[in-house]
């Protein structure tokens, strides 16, 4: 069954979103395998580490062309859980970013600035000097003017004691097109008592804490209400954009496009619920696409999103 409806594109959570790319530090990596059996395949982190921060702001996302395919929801909501399809792009270039992030964030009244927290998984040679996937989170309080960083950058997100993914940490292997579907269920929202921003990985046994956004970090995300959206994404400098997701258009379907499964959204007290009356995020739909809002008996609300390398402008 098909669910959803496409609004206009001057809702306030797509200007927060189309200038949300920026860089910066360089982390190490770690690799995480891991196995599933017959029911698809997860990733799972054998080790974790600790990571020399490095120089803040090493580069800006200024100049950057950023798109985005994916839905949002039109009213506030207190975090979200979802499946997110784990993809790789072997052939980017160096300043190109692909990745696909829960992404929460809340714009000033007068839409001069935004608060943002984000976590997903990316592919960005610049930040980390390969081209694997790596588990990512990322912040700002005033739309990266003078605060926010990827990963442990700079001081905020603090994570947890031997988290099962840490930020900047490599994840692999990833999907193979019509043959392996590879994934990572996260989840991200406010702690009733603390109200902190909690971020958990789901796909494990139990859910696995992996830390928090300290309240004091955004505070704009708690004076007004926040959105939620669930994105794929490209950045590129030059002309030809990268691969978004599998390289493939949605309507491809199940282990041949990139997707978002088993969508939820939180309440105040941290109880679970369905998405509805969500909204399309997508800038650039000749080169990017992001198929309906879908619901599946085993994978619940759902999507598939993506496009091919050579976008231009």
């Amino acid at each position: 069954m098909w669910i959803g409806r496409t609004l206009a594109m001057d809702y306030m959570v797509v200007a927060m979103l189309i200038c949300f790319l920026c860089a910066s530090g360089d982390l190490p990596s770690v690799d995480a395998y891991g196995d599933m059996g017959t029911n698809g395949t997860f990733l799972t982190s054998p080790r974790s580490a600790l990571f020399v921060l490095a120089g803040r702001n090493k580069y800006k996302g200024n100049n950057d062309v950023n798109h985005i395919a994916g839905w949002g929801t039109r009213l506030s909501s207190y975090g979200t859980r979802v499946k997110i399809g784990i993809w790789s792009s072997q052939g980017q270039h160096h300043s190109q970013e692909s990745g696909a992030s829960i992404y929460i964030s809340s714009i000033d009244l007068d839409r001069s600035s935004f608060s943002s927290i984000e976590a997903g998984f990316h592919v960005l040679p610049e930040l980390y000097n390969n081209n694997n996937v790596h588990f990512f989170i990322r912040w700002t309080k005033d739309n990266y003017k003078s605060t926010g960083c990827y990963n442990l950058d700079c001081p905020g997100f603090v994570p947890a004691s031997g988290a099962a993914l840490v930020p900047g940490q490599a994840v692999a292997p990833p999907s193979t097109y019509d043959r392996d579907d590879r994934y990572i269920t996260i989840s991200m929202h406010t702690d009733p008592n603390t109200r902190d921003w909690v971020l958990y990985r789901d796909d494990l046994r139990k859910p696995q804490f992996l830390g928090h956004f300290p309240k004091e970090l955004c505070p704009k995300l708690y004076g007004i209400a926040p959105g939620v959206a669930w994105i794929g994404f490209v950045k590129d400098r030059d002309q030809g954009g990268p691969a978004m997701g599998s390289g493939h258009f949605p309507e491809e379907g199940q282990r041949k496009a990139a997707y978002f499964k088993n969508i939820k959204l939180f309440d105040s007290k941290a109880n679970v619920y369905d998405p509805s009356g969500l909204v399309t995020l997508v800038t650039r739909p000749n080169c990017y696409k992001v198929s309906e809002l879908m619901h599946a008996r085993k994978d619940g609300y759902m999507f598939y999103y993506g496009g091919p390398a050579g976008c231009i402008g």
